[in-house]
């Protein structure tokens, strides 16, 4: 994959935290003079100083029980960021891309298509790996920016911390996952003003309608929608 991204003649910054594979990328900038190869970790890596004033298309095969917080890294990072392709494992490559509604949509799923719209590309099958895993795989792309875009959510932070507390428990309503948030009542009246019934689910929301509720029940957040 590096060197095919080598031969495009663009910078490539390749970081790499496995020592084993690190003799191998650099007799491959030896021949390409536009790869930069960083042994480090993705998730202590700054992608802006890296960017300086240019902006990124990130690639990579990543980690699968890492999947999430180097997604919450690059997100970050979010404004700097065109495009994102990545091969992860189909499970979650399906929970990023669900919609409202349906049995994968989650916590993961909103927190992905506030920042990008994601696809699947391609579907991998085990043997196309040595050695093959477990699991199926996927090549997911994700065009920057999201629909939070268009949300102007100031502290995004709280947002999906509140978000989070929504997902808590999938097999309680959104009224009983809110209940540490604020009073009963406080939430009921929240939802009633939006349109939104008191027996709902996390997963029936739409990220709109999640931006909708954190506005309502913290008025500070005040969102742009």
């Amino acid at each position: 994959m590096t060197e095919q991204l080598v031969k495009s003649g663009e910078p490539v910054y390749c970081i790499e935290i496995d020592s084993r594979l690190i003799p191998r990328l650099r007799q491959l900038s030896s021949r390409f003079p536009n790869l930069f190869v960083m042994h480090g970790d993705i998730l202590e890596t700054d992608l802006g100083a890296l960017a300086g004033e240019h902006r990124l298309r990130v690639y990579g095969n990543l980690p699968y029980y890492i999947t999430s917080p180097i997604l919450h890294r690059l997100f970050r990072f979010s404004s700097l960021i065109d495009e994102i392709h990545i091969v992860i494992q189909l499970e979650v490559a399906l929970r990023l891309a669900a919609r409202s509604g349906t049995r994968d949509y989650g916590y993961l799923s909103v927190l992905t298509q506030f920042h990008a719209k994601p696809s699947i590309a391609l579907k991998i099958p085990p043997g196309a790996f040595r050695p093959p895993p477990k699991v199926g795989s996927a090549l997911v792309s994700l065009k920057l920016p999201g629909e939070g875009a268009r949300m102007g959510i100031s502290e995004e932070g709280r947002f999906f911390e509140f978000v989070k507390i929504c997902f808590a428990q999938k097999r309680k309503t959104l009224l009983n996952n809110l209940r540490s948030t604020a009073e009963l009542s406080e939430i009921k009246a929240a939802l009633s003003g939006l349109g939104i019934k008191s027996g709902v689910r996390g997963e029936e929301l739409s990220i709109e309608e999640f931006a909708r509720l954190y506005a309502a029940l913290a008025p500070e957040a005040n969102p742009i929608l």
